[in-house]
């Protein structure tokens, strides 16, 4: 008993003293297979019923004793390590720092398209996702471009192998999906990245963006695509820039025009950006087919909707003057800084 109790002391005693490592050391010596306390335990063998009783519960308890301190120095020793740890990092917010890392910032493809979202939902447009792995069905039956279309051929779709499936050639399927979801009134655009199998040059890139825009309810006329387009594009550019409407065709909008706006380099006396005409094609509309409104099973008779469609790789280049679209992927920093 007295061995005992000698053991305990001159346990605490080394457990006082100890780092992390000591400690580890401290229990394997102790309470380890081969420990003290282990060796006392089994050496009760040979001992009468009374020592064993008398002896074992002494032995028992110094090695809780033992186990409590040995876990209660390793959460002091923790506690000591995260303090100094906070006194070392801790900062003084009150000093100004200098970090030799430039601030990051919007690609101006982001940029341009959040900005543009901006623009439509002060006007009233809610924003919509779509995939950008379609059907058939979606990216052209549903969208009035049937399947012996020659429209199809100008989209130079990427079809995906051993799938019924293709990487969606404009955001116009959007449409389709969200009429699918929701009844008239909609008022909504939907941007996203699309792709064309086209080779690249510095007007023509193999995967760019569009914003697809939609409103169908009653009585929506081509004057109510007219008057946001108008916005839009005044809102966008920040001036009151001159515009027009011509008639064009596309095959799921009737009748259909594509909008220039005046030039906002030249102010429409002509330069090589405008190509001297003095005018900039801006994007295509014109009022939902009823074929697709029929698609999604609307009443064509009851609602008519308008719809539009603008490239953001040409708009981001008409407002900042850039001239070719594949700057905006080679990542160049002394590019991409300047935005």
């Amino acid at each position: 008993m007295k061995d005992i109790r000698q053991i305990i002391n001159e346990a605490l005693e080394k457990i006082k003293n100890a780092d992390v490592a000591a400690l580890e050391s401290v229990k394997t010596e102790y309470l380890g297979k081969n420990g003290v306390l282990t060796q006392i335990l089994k050496s009760l063998s040979s001992r009468s019923i009374e020592d064993k009783k008398r002896i074992g519960s002494e032995a028992n308890n110094a090695k809780s004793v033992i186990e409590v301190e040995i876990e209660s120095k390793k959460e002091n020793l923790k506690k000591a390590l995260l303090d100094e740890k906070m006194r070392e990092e801790k900062l003084d917010c009150s000093k100004s720092f200098y970090f030799p890392f430039s601030k990051g910032s919007f690609h101006p493809i982001i940029q341009t398209m959040r900005d543009i979202s901006v623009v439509f939902k002060s006007l009233g447009f809610a924003v919509a996702e779509g995939p950008e792995i379609e059907t058939e069905w979606y990216n052209f039956e549903a969208l009035n471009i049937p399947e012996s279309h020659p429209a199809r051929d100008a989209q130079d779709t990427f079809y995906l192998e051993g799938a019924k499936a293709l990487l969606r050639t404009h955001t116009s399927p959007g449409q389709i999906h969200v009429m699918e979801k929701h009844k008239p009134p909609i008022r909504v655009i939907v941007p996203g990245k699309v792709y064309r199998n086209e080779a690249s040059d510095a007007t023509h890139f193999s995967t760019f963006h569009q914003v697809e825009g939609l409103a169908v309810d009653e009585n929506v006329t081509f004057a109510d695509l007219k008057a946001v387009v108008s916005d839009f594009i005044r809102k966008f550019f920040r001036s009151d820039i001159g515009m027009r409407f011509r008639p064009s065709h596309f095959q799921f909008t009737e009748p259909s025009a594509e909008v220039d706006m005046q030039c906002v380099f030249c102010k429409g006396k002509g330069c090589r950006l405008c190509k001297f005409s003095g005018w900039i094609e801006i994007l295509g509309c014109g009022m939902v087919h009823p074929n697709v409104l029929k698609s999604v099973r609307y009443d064509c008779e009851k609602y008519t909707g308008y719809a539009f469609g603008l490239g953001v790789e040409r708009i981001t280049m008409f407002k900042y003057g850039i001239d070719d679209i594949r700057l905006f992927y080679e990542n160049d920093l002394r590019f991409l800084r300047q935005f």
